[in-house]
């Protein structure tokens, strides 16, 4: 998963202005206590830090298609 395309999964999922509060101040145990901004910054991968925000916030499996699985078919 490429930086842009985790960019518009969490649009996607969760809006504009939504999506930069989860991801500036929602703190991931999965990824040592960090912010997903911080994640993003330190290397950690795209997908990784989607993975990670997908299950804090129960976002159904089905809709993770963020994490390289094709969007579904509406």
């Amino acid at each position: 998963m490429r930086l842009s395309e985790f960019r518009q999964a969490l649009k996607d999922e969760f809006g504009d202005a939504y999506g930069r509060v989860l991801t500036r101040d929602l703190v991931l145990t999965p990824l040592g206590g960090r912010t997903a901004d911080q994640a993003l910054a330190g290397g950690t991968p795209a997908r990784d830090v989607w993975l990670a925000l997908c299950a804090e916030t129960d976002v159904p499996k089905s809709r993770w298609y963020g994490a390289g699985l094709p969007a579904p078919h509406k």
